[in-house]
């Protein structure tokens, strides 16, 4: 009897224990619920309209202000190397401008006065003997292609010098031409102007002495 009891006021004592699995079960049946509310919820504006998001679709971007119609990719990249030639041009026009801007007067004069010796001079000239070409590293040019025209004056008199360079794609053809002069040389007397390409680094020019007249 005194164990009956014991364990009837044991049962009595603890009720807590039987409640809190149901209390735990109810909880969990309360999660689905509230992660619906939850959707439900992000699913609806502001009036109450659902707006499920299966139904949602990004909008087209806005062409109205575009202009004009897009490039092919061969039209593209026939643009891009023309433009890239361009620039290499412009840039090594320039870049001999600045090399030349650098040189004294009195060079710049007598270059100009050989340009216009030689407009009157038939064949070669009369003294391709006195003079030569020999090549100038482009690190001290910029990158240019400039030659060093050595003049000599191997005559007995004081005399002026015009020399024609020519450069020479790799077909053979001329594709530039310029002048060099050299002005009142004493007899043995030796000059080395410069001759200075304004074409870009490629293809690649060979110079050569076409004309040289002594005046």
């Amino acid at each position: 009897m005194d164990t009956h009891r014991t364990r009837t006021t044991s049962r009595r004592r603890h009720p807590a224990r039987r409640r809190r699995p149901a209390l735990a079960t109810a909880a969990m049946a309360l999660v689905p619920v509230l992660g619906m509310t939850a959707l439900a919820a992000c699913g609806s504006d502001d009036d109450g309209d659902a707006s499920p998001s299966a139904n949602v679709r990004p909008s087209a971007p806005a062409t109205a202000s575009f202009t004009g119609a897009a490039p092919s990719a061969l039209e593209s990249l026939a643009e891009s190397a023309k433009a890239s030639v361009s620039a290499a041009a412009s840039s090594a026009s320039a870049r001999a401008s600045e090399f030349e801007a650098s040189v004294s007067a009195d060079v710049a004069r007598a270059n100009a006065a050989a340009e216009k010796q030689l407009k009157d001079v038939e064949g070669r000239g009369n003294a391709t003997a006195d003079v030569s070409l020999t090549g100038k590293p482009r690190a001290e040019t910029g990158g240019l292609l400039a030659v060093v025209v050595h003049i000599t004056n191997r005559s007995d008199d004081t005399a002026s010098y015009a020399v024609q360079v020519d450069f020479r794609d790799p077909d053979g053809t001329v594709v530039e031409t310029r002048y060099v002069g050299a002005e009142d040389l004493a007899p043995g007397e030796r000059v080395q102007p410069l001759a200075i390409s304004r074409k870009p680094p490629e293809p690649q020019l060979t110079p050569e002495i076409a004309k040289a007249q002594r005046y």
